[in-house]
């Protein structure tokens, strides 16, 4: 098989235009794993230091899931503060260290459930 035929092909995913059944299941499931990942098992949790309100899930001890309501360069004053020393905020994925603090204490006293 040629290269442009594996192309031509290739789709991302079926759409199942034939099969109305199939396309009503997939919504539904797409719908309940939204709730799933986004919306349920959150836990509000405030920062120590600062009292900024963040949702929170772990996934494992090793992922958590943060949920900022506001713009954390806004509200954060850690981020707010390194954004005016260096002129770029922390990464996301870097975080506020003092919310982690807040956030692993919680798991500690037992406010944020982990996942066996």
């Amino acid at each position: 098989m040629s290269a442009s035929t594996r192309e031509a092909k290739w789709a991302k995913s079926p759409d199942f235009a034939d099969r109305p059944d199939r396309v009503e299941a997939i919504a539904a499931q797409t719908a309940i794993d939204k709730i799933n990942y986004l919306d349920s098992g959150l836990n509000e949790v405030a920062c120590r230091e600062c009292g900024t309100c963040v949702l929170v899930r772990k996934n494992s001890y090793r992922h958590t899931s943060v949920q900022w309501q506001d713009d954390p360069d806004a509200v954060c004053p850690a981020l707010r503060a390194d954004a005016a020393d260096t002129g770029t905020s922390i990464t996301p994925r870097e975080g506020c260290p003092n919310l982690r603090a807040s956030i692993e204490q919680a798991v500690i006293d037992g406010t944020i459930p982990v996942p066996k």
